[in-house]
């Protein structure tokens, strides 16, 4: 499907080419009526906006737009870096837009990327996203997922094992001799943080241990010190003696929250993260964490870009990394005897 011209726009409205410009460039100088007709052809056509001729002349900029949920969290950072460094190999760069988890603003940058006619899109999406890519794909703007699966198998994707991750984490836990365990995480609206739940329940029952789970409403380093500080509150006959948080920012707050509460990690808690940011090695408890290669992500969702844009008739490639058990302090040992009196 080619891109809809401005000409295609002012026939289907029925005024002239100017006008149409007019109205995406000036337009209280159009009459009301003409610049409805000039809206609903833009919308029955599909017509995406094109600001620089030199695009135009050329098709495509030496652009890769990268949406991710958090700019804030340190593994979509080093999604960032990897993507750029596999980009500037080609002779290209990357722009950063952060959704920060809001539909409108990732429909927003999907629309800017698109009218400034970048090279291709990678995304991190809240939600399913398959339809508006496959629109944006068929427009001639390739677009791959990263750390999600496409449900229907129809874009190309770059995503970590989260089940086999929840599994790993829960097994570590167990064989620290921790048998009573406390999923922390949420929404579970969010793919990851439902995966990674699934992993540590099926690995649970497997195992024989009891997993009770504490939903927040974010992966944060607030969400996580609420729920320390409650686990804290609790008797100690009546705490977990682990908890696994579906990401490191949410296993900060724990060990912040339990802390202030006075109990110490891991003798009598014992905390697992997700992920490894930076921060996991130099917390004040150094964080256990399932590490994901988030560079390697990035860079390997550009080349996938890059096989769909040199090749767009090519069926979709999915790339499922496997995640690893980094093991420290905060998980360390077993639980003491005295973490279960009183």
């Amino acid at each position: 499907m080619s891109s809809v011209s401005v000409r295609e726009v002012a026939e289907r409205a029925g005024v002239s080419i100017g006008t149409v410009s007019n109205v995406l460039n000036r337009p209280e100088v159009v009459s009301p009526e003409a610049t409805a007709r000039v809206k609903t052809a833009i919308k029955e056509l599909g017509y995406v906006r094109n600001d620089a001729a030199r695009l135009l002349r050329a098709g495509r900029s030496k652009t890769i737009g990268l949406i991710v949920l958090d700019v804030g969290n340190p593994f979509f950072t080093d999604v960032a870096r990897g993507s750029q460094d596999e980009a500037s190999s080609r002779g290209l760069t990357v722009v950063l837009g952060n959704s920060d988890g809001g539909r409108d603003l990732e429909e927003a940058y999907l629309h800017l990327f698109e009218e400034q006619r970048v090279h291709g899109v990678l995304i991190t999406p809240r939600d399913e996203v398959d339809e508006r890519l496959n629109r944006l794909r068929a427009r001639g703007t390739p677009a791959v997922l990263v750390d999600r699966v496409s449900p229907t198998g129809s874009v190309s994707s770059v995503a970590v094992d989260d089940v086999a991750g929840g599994r790993l984490a829960i097994e570590h836990l167990v064989s620290s001799g921790r048998r009573d365990i406390a999923f922390v995480g949420g929404p579970v609206s969010l793919r990851q943080v439902a995966e990674r739940l699934d992993g540590a329940s099926r690995a649970a029952a497997q195992l024989g241990a009891s997993l009770e789970v504490i939903y927040t409403g974010g992966l944060s380093v607030i969400e996580g010190r609420r729920v320390g500080e409650m686990i804290a509150a609790r008797p100690p006959r009546e705490r977990p003696s682990a908890l696994f948080a579906a990401n490191d920012f949410t296993a900060i707050g724990l060990l912040q929250g339990l802390a202030a509460g006075s109990v110490r990690v891991p003798h009598e808690v014992a905390v697992m993260g997700y992920d490894d940011i930076d921060f996991a090695s130099s917390a004040v408890v150094p964080l256990s964490s399932i590490r994901q290669p988030a560079r390697l992500m990035g860079e390997t969702a550009v080349r996938l870009l890059m096989d769909e844009a040199a090749d767009p008739g090519s069926a979709p490639k999915n790339v499922i990394f496997q995640p690893e058990l980094v093991g420290r302090e905060s998980t360390a040992g077993t639980r003491t005897d005295s973490a279960t009196s009183g």
